[in-house]
């Protein structure tokens, strides 16, 4: 039953984080003081979670801090610039630009050690460059297009290294935990350079972040740490690029954004490959055959 209810969080989660981009166009504010905002709402709210679960905040290693400083501030970046992606483009265009970051990931881990992508890997990748020009040829090649294809692309580059440095530096550390610091590091990141005062914030808008920081963002990513105790890590990758799907109907149905069908199939071309080599990455070994005995 454990297994069962995890697997439901999980695509719950992947409800509630494929709503998270709508926020970046109902919060009438610019993507800094949203990300902002969201990653001081989520310190709070997870910081509450580890006291409740009576959790310790300390990191396995002292090392560790420094690559949680660093991941933290690439974090940062990464949600900021996806949600200033989304608010000169669409929803479509921003969750699709960001579900590169698999087969960047697949690309970049390999030159990290030196060694060189494998045939399959590229070719994927041309796949995905293949998808991102159909999108890029939406209406004409409109520059608000290309401008926000071009920045959740490299939104998703900031969250493949995110990931490659927590799988090589942060191992031992809880996804709570995770969250946690690097909500904080967002927070102190961008907060000094907000350009609305906090008097200036509507009521309309406080709801928002606070429902942004929390119900989509602090349970959705405290669900995922959960179920990734009894679910696979390929078999939560493919729950969670359910995001692009979900995203995009919330967009169409509450802002009225409907993608074109060059969007729809780069989308799609996108996600199959992300897919992909998400199942390749996923795969088990195959063991060589056992020699028989003399």
């Amino acid at each position: 039953m454990t297994k069962r209810h995890d697997l439901y969080g999980l695509h719950f989660a992947s409800v509630l984080l494929g709503g998270t981009a709508l926020f970046s166009k109902l919060i009438p504010l610019s993507a800094l003081d949203i990300t902002a905002f969201r990653g001081a709402v989520a310190a709070v709210i997870l910081a509450a979670l580890i006291i409740a679960s009576r959790k310790s905040f300390r990191l396995p290693l002292l090392a560790q801090y420094g690559a949680m400083g660093i991941g933290g501030v690439i974090f940062a970046i990464h949600w900021m610039t996806f949600f200033y992606s989304i608010q000169i483009s669409s929803v479509a265009v921003g969750i699709i630009g960001l579900f590169t970051f698999p087969v960047i990931t697949a690309v970049l881990e390999p030159l990290l050690d030196l060694r060189r992508p494998t045939g399959r890997t590229l070719a994927t990748g041309g796949v995905v460059l293949l998808g991102v020009f159909l999108i890029g040829m939406e209406g004409g090649i409109r520059g608000d297009v290309v401008a926000g294809l071009s920045l959740a692309i490299f939104s998703a580059f900031l969250y493949a290294v995110r990931n490659i440095l927590q799988r090589r530096r942060l191992q031992g550390v809880t996804g709570t935990q995770l969250m946690f610091y690097q909500s904080t590091i967002t927070a102190l990141v961008f907060i000094p350079f907000m350009r609305v005062g906090l008097g200036e914030i509507s009521l309309y808008s406080w709801l928002l972040l606070l429902l942004l920081g929390s119900v989509f963002t602090a349970l959705p990513h405290s669900m995922l740490a959960h179920g990734l105790r009894t679910i696979s890590a390929t078999s939560a990758s493919f729950i969670m690029s359910l995001q692009v799907f979900y995203a995009t109907i919330f967009a169409a149905i509450i802002l009225a954004e409907i993608p074109g069908p060059a969007t729809i199939a780069g989308g799609l071309l996108i996600v199959t490959a992300s897919l992909y080599i998400t199942l390749r990455v996923g795969r088990p070994a195959v063991a060589a055959p056992a020699r028989a005995k003399d």
